[in-house]
């Protein structure tokens, strides 16, 4: 077992694992080996790896059961929810799996001050007030002084403001945290670096080290949430799992202060011919959930539209704790815009109203605010 606590980086945790045999790990968990995790209050990776274990499967309930005592627990009967707004969907890099790749014909579009404006507008008339600011990666066209104007404006409509861009330093996290940004959305998309290399052929992208560090810079910058994950579809679907698992626990154990939330997006259709090599089913994916969950009982998990409405709605029970609503991922799609190419399919259209419905009728309550900022 390793302890987190004692390295400096998440990358001297991926070498720690470098040599690790995960395919044989797993195909030797046994019934016993699983029976005794879920017994234990605390776990350590081994735990983790076992819940992981096709072996796991056979104790799903059981694994469902523990998970919604500490969701129950640790965050209430409260569901999160959030808007995504693309303001841009230009793009430097070529990933092999994304509509916004730079080698993909579509339509591009970049919001000015003005259509933010319009944008964001539409946006609130929804109710909710945490937003997450999305652009492709052109740090040159989107870059850090057009960040810091959409910030400026969506600050008028939002209070809640979290940002998925490409990787910033410390500094520049911290400059967007003092206009109001307090959440960072970045997933690695794959910890295998040799995949990783595969699937992001030129681009700022390359750089597998620096999207790595860019959890910790964010948290050095005193931002106060982390939303971290791998894109389902790309690599090995266990090793993912378990690499992005003790990823956030590494963050969560040394950065207290942090909220660290998962996500567990799978590839959805796009521009482009992707061929999924490693599908994560549905039956996987409830179980890695729980795993997350039995794991890291305080880590926040988030499902986004990417899934089926009636999926997202068993999930709701039993482990996830951030939704998003009623969600566009074309710029402008909101306000309808001179609308642009979408990064990929929406696979839960439904509106703000009746996720917040379906979300009461469960009898859970739907949280519009994250949280805000008082200032004295």
């Amino acid at each position: 077992m390793v302890d987190l606590k004692s390295f400096d980086s998440f990358g001297e945790v991926l070498n720690h694992y470098e040599s690790f045999d995960f395919g044989d790990y797993l195909k030797n968990v046994s019934d016993e080996d699983v029976q005794k995790s879920l017994k234990k209050e605390k776990l350590n990776q081994f735990d983790f790896l076992n819940l992981l274990s096709k072996k796991a499967q056979n104790y799903l309930e059981e694994m469902a059961q523990i998970s919604k005592k500490h969701k129950i627990r640790h965050f209430g009967n409260v569901i999160q929810l959030y808007l995504p707004i693309y303001v841009s969907n230009y793009c430097s890099s070529d990933c092999e799996y994304c509509g916004f790749s730079k080698k993909n014909k579509i339509k591009r579009k970049h919001l000015s001050e003005e259509e933010l404006h319009v944008e964001a507008k539409a946006i609130a008339q929804s109710g909710i007030r945490h937003i997450l600011l999305l652009t492709g990666e052109a740090k040159k066209i989107a870059n850090l002084d057009y960040i810091k104007m959409a910030v400026r404006a969506l600050k008028q409509y939002f209070s809640s403001i979290s940002i998925e861009i490409y990787p910033l330093q410390t500094d520049e996290y911290r400059q967007l945290k003092e206009l109001g940004v307090d959440g960072l959305t970045i997933y690695q998309e794959v910890y295998d670096r040799e995949i990783y290399k595969q699937v992001h052929t030129s681009g700022e992208k390359t750089n597998y080290d620096y999207r790595l560090d860019a959890p910790q810079r964010g948290a050095k910058a005193n931002l106060r949430a982390l939303n971290i994950g791998v894109l389902f579809g790309l690599g090995d679907i266990y090793k993912e799992a378990f690499l992005s698992g003790v990823h956030a626990k590494f963050l969560m154990d040394k950065y207290k202060h942090i909220e660290v939330s998962l996500s567990l997006p799978r590839i959805n259709n796009a521009e482009g011919d992707f061929k999924v090599k490693h599908t994560l089913d549905d039956k996987s994916f409830v179980q890695f959930m729980l795993a997350y969950r039995l794991y890291m009982p305080m880590c926040g998990i988030n499902i986004s539209t990417r899934e089926k409405a009636s999926f997202r709605d068993n999930l709701i029970d039993i482990g996830a704790t951030k939704f998003s609503a009623g969600s566009k991922t074309d710029v402008g799609g909101y306000s309808n815009i001179d609308k642009s190419t979408a990064q990929f399919d929406i696979s839960d259209t439904r509106s703000v109203e009746e996720i917040v419905s379906m979300i009461k009728n469960k009898g859970l309550q739907p949280i519009f605010k994250d949280w805000e900022i008082i200032y004295e």
